[in-house]
């Protein structure tokens, strides 16, 4: 074997299940004969923090806080100052303040009650007792007030297992180079000090970090500036995130001095290779394909090569994975069956930017999910495809139900298409599918007709029907403020939602963001789009832009008048404090849709 790979997925990405990313990575690469290691940090920042001896430390170190804040906030604090009138230290400062002085006053009490039940709660949710949905509800919120007071040191920053928050951040160079380097807000290093020993005693001779989503630039590039700052490794950052912005990092020259040595544009499975072969001593940088990286002072960009075919990829690799450590009693294996999408021409979608579409043969998923159950004693799957059609579904599950001793549970995301048959749908349910996340948007025609969904708008819920009389669960996603809509259009969606419930088992509620790439921005006065404004935040993966439509205040107005009237009409259901999909589709598999539907919590 060549010299040793390491693969690191950093925080922050919710600690449930192994992100996709990193075992696909990894497959290739021993598949091609080099050593490649993997690191989730992201479910071990995880468990690390969450512990009565970190919880009590934090506590000891908000109080600290409080009483030097106080004392010396007394010297520039005046109440005849706008906010305008302070720095931007010390706007931070007293934000830090007021939040650590509002809990002290509103919630001491968890001091004492949060640190006794953290380890109660962490197992709960990694045993059976998770199927106890009131022991799974109090453990959630025991483990969401101690992410709260963990934060509370390091405010304004705001850590969760959703996400990360933080109202002076802004998705630009300066400004994430400032988060990364402050101490007093980056809740990330502390722990990084306590795994760098680990990661250098590796002995690596390449480290890639994968970053995939917008909440691990700080986590993700702190990590990075340690390592260069300690090693000597070649630095890669791979990833969904920076190939979107690509043109906004080449900007940037000091990026590849002090956080990476290299980035990898859009898909990294052949890419990945041949890293590792120049890293290695084989080939010359220049001959890398799909790399970004600093050379004799100026920045360059290698020619992209044509993607590998998902036939031809290797398997996944979860060895160095310990499947205990994810919060979860199951662990949902993230699986990719098609890159790209197949209709491809919603007009606000640009999840499939960088991606060229491509299909898996139905005979390697099943082998796939064979290994997987033989490898790992694994046998539940969350497609992760932008959407599966109902032409693959039927052969997919043709062939899952002649392997008679797989029986694997899966659920995916679909388009509500006519094609999909009840008799498809049936058969699907009888080999493994118990939820599919349907693309329902909006319960406005002239909304969907913009949207571009290319479906027939009349029979959906003809297709819900069928899905929720074979047994399978509904989630749809729904969204508001898309441009044009009006206060009667976004009416119309909850109206939808409300009359339907006995169909839409679920859904998720989102307000629309026009990303860098949706179609809609390539022609705005289709879509009432009056105004794009240049991007103040360079690395931001979305447009800001005015439109006909709602306002930001109505938009808010109909999410509350949405809450509101969903839950007078689903009634406090069980499904509303399963967070997440992955959840979800465990109690819905092991009970069954009319038991998680009919379950009420009082």
């Amino acid at each position: 074997m060549r010299d040793k790979i390491l693969f690191i997925f950093p925080p922050q990405w919710t600690p449930i299940s192994p992100h996709f990313a990193i075992p696909s990575l990894i497959g290739q690469l021993k598949n091609s004969g080099f050593n490649a290691e993997a690191m989730d940090l992201n479910i071990d920042f995880f468990n690390d923090i969450l512990s009565k001896e970190n919880i009590e430390e934090a506590i000891f170190n908000t109080k600290k806080q409080y009483e030097f804040l106080q004392k010396n906030l007394m010297s520039v604090f005046s109440p005849n100052k706008k906010e305008s009138d302070y720095t931007k230290e010390e706007q931070m400062f007293l934000y830090k303040y007021n939040r650590i002085k509002n809990y002290i006053q509103k919630n001491s009490n968890y001091f004492t009650f949060i640190p006794m039940f953290i380890e109660e709660a962490k197992n709960n949710i990694k045993s059976e007792n998770f199927y106890n949905p009131m022991m799974l509800i109090r453990s959630i919120n025991i483990i969401d007030k101690a992410l709260e007071i963990i934060s509370l040191p390091y405010t304004p920053t705001r850590i969760e297992f959703e996400g990360i928050s933080n109202p002076f951040f802004k998705f630009n160079y300066e400004t994430i180079k400032y988060f990364v380097l402050d101490d007093k807000s980056n809740i990330f290093k502390k722990y990084y000090e306590k795994k760098l020993g680990e990661i250098i005693k590796k002995e690596a001779s390449f480290i890639a970090i994968s970053l995939n989503s917008s909440s691990q630039i700080v986590p993700g590039l702190t990590l990075t500036y340690l390592l260069k700052q300690r090693t000597k490794v070649h630095i890669n950052i791979g990833g969904n995130f920076f190939g979107r912005i690509s043109d906004e990092l080449k900007k940037h020259k000091e990026f590849f001095d002090i956080f990476a040595d290299s980035v990898s544009i859009e898909e990294g499975e052949g890419p990945i290779v041949e890293v590792a072969k120049f890293v290695t001593g084989q080939i010359e940088i220049q001959d890398v394909p799909n790399l970004m990286y600093k050379y004799k002072g100026e920045i360059y960009q290698n020619e992209k090569m044509k993607p590998i075919k998902l036939n031809d990829m290797a398997n996944m690799n979860f060895d160095d994975y310990d499947f205990n450590k994810y919060f979860s009693p199951e662990i949902v294996i993230p699986y990719q069956s098609s890159r790209g999408c197949y209709w491809g021409k919603c007009s606000f979608c640009d999840q499939d930017f960088g991606q060229n579409f491509n299909v898996k043969n139905t005979d390697k998923v099943v082998s796939e999910f064979r290994e997987i159950k033989e490898k790992y004693k694994i046998k539940k799957f969350e497609f992760i495809d932008e959407s599966v059609s109902p032409t693959y579904l039927s052969e997919l599950s043709k062939k899952i139900k002649l392997e008679k001793s797989l029986s694997p549970e899966f659920f995916c995301d679909a388009r509500l298409e006519t094609a999909f048959t009840k008799e498809i749908l049936s058969e699907a349910y009888e080999s493994g599918l118990r939820m599919i996340l349907w693309g329902l948007e909006s319960g406005s025609r002239k909304v969907l007709e913009l949207i571009n969904k290319g479906i027939d708008l009349d029979k959906r819920f003809d297709i819900l029907k069928d899905a929720k009389d074979v047994g399978i669960w509904n989630f749809a996603f729904i969204f508001f403020g898309f441009p044009t809509e009006t206060m009667e259009d976004a009416k119309l969606t909850v109206k939808m939602l409300v009359d339907n419930k006995d169909i839409i088992h679920s859904y998720g509620r989102s307000v629309f963001t026009m990303g860098r790439h949706a179609k809609l921005a390539e022609n705005p006065e289709k879509y009432g789009i009056t105004k794009i404004y240049p991007a103040e935040d360079e690395f931001s993966p979305n447009i800001n832009f005015e439109s006909v439509g709602s306002n930001n205040q109505q938009i808010k107005e109909i999410l509350n008048f949405c809450i509101k009237e969903c839950a007078l009409a689903y009634h406090n259901p069980l499904w509303m404090y399963l967070r997440y999909r992955e959840w979800l589709f465990l109690y819905v598999s092991k009970y069954g849709c009319d038991w998680v539907k009919n379950y009420k919590v009082s």
